[in-house]
Parts: structure tokens; sequence; C-alpha cells
């Protein structure tokens, strides 16, 4: 994979109050997957190569964190589960109680789970959510922005927000 990050970036956010929030960005290159075909695409997302492995952007960005000191997971709004690897390789993964409790928490406050961003990522006391956008291609949802301004009410910092661009 080439992996080329650039300095961080920000991105100013307007909540559904009016107000303007910074967050943090990040932008990626990564390398198209090239082996052979994975069972299950999605309907068609990007399959990208990560040390020599078939990964949907998510679940790079997950393991990028994850090198970081970071635990985490692929939240897959699609297939409605928590994951750490592509649906055909592992079994969906349940969270430690503290952390879905914290999930459900912000959840509760956005109506549901819908705008949910991609990665849900903790570090000791630390949490951490990053969307995953293919640049040029993908822009923040309405859902999403109503998920951060959630997330804010029920006293998550800004910091705690990540965006990541990607291209191949």
């Amino acid at each position: 994979m080439v992996e080329m990050e650039y300095k961080n970036e920000t991105e100013i956010f307007t909540l559904p109050n009016g107000s303007k929030i910074e967050i943090s960005k990040r932008l990626y290159l990564f390398q198209k997957w090239s082996g052979e075909k994975i069972k299950n695409d999605y309907g068609g997302k990007a399959v990208l190569d990560y040390e020599g492995h078939p990964l949907f952007a998510e679940l790079v960005i997950l393991h990028v964190l994850e090198k970081e000191g970071w635990s985490g997971v692929w939240v897959d709004t699609y297939g409605k589960k928590l994951r750490n690897d592509l649906p055909e390789k592992a079994e969906p993964i349940i969270l430690p109680a503290d952390k879905q409790s914290f999930l459900d928490k912000i959840s509760d406050r956005a109506g549901g789970f819908k705008g949910c961003w991609d990665v849900f990522a903790w570090k000791e006391n630390e949490y951490l959510f990053a969307e995953s956008k293919r640049l040029g291609k993908d822009a923040i949802r309405d859902t999403q922005i109503n998920w951060l301004s959630a997330a804010l009410e029920v006293g998550v910092s800004p910091k705690s927000f990540l965006l990541v661009e990607w291209d191949m």
C-alpha cells in the first residue's frame, strides 16, 4: 500500500443550530486492490490494498489508527454490524459494555445510529470518530452532521472527530 499523509488540516462544519465547528482532517493516498475479487463488495465499494490484504477504506483507516495505539471498530451501517475485517473474513464485533453504552448515549440523542461516523475508536479514556470520504466523490451528509451535533451535545469533544479524505 502506498500511504501518504499530508499535514493535518481542518474542515469547518455548520451544525443544525447554525454554529460552526472545526474538525481535524487527514488526506491519504491508498492503492487499489488488484488481487482476487472479494465475495461482497457492498454494491461496488472500492477495495483497497492494505499490506497485501483487500479492505474497504473504513477498515484501512481503522488499521492505521490501530498502529497509532487505538482500538476500534468499523461501524458498518450498511450491514448493521460492528466489524474489524471484511464480512467474509471475520464475525461482527460485540463492544465492551462501556463502549456500547457510550455509543448508545449518542445514538439516543441523535435519534438512532443513522449518520454514525465510520470508525469508532478508543484509547484509554479517549474516543475518536473517523469519517471516510473518497476525495471528489463523497461528501459529509446531513445525518453525519446530526451525529456530530448529538455527540457534542452529550459532551464529546470536537477533538474526538476526524475527517479522512482519501484517493487511490
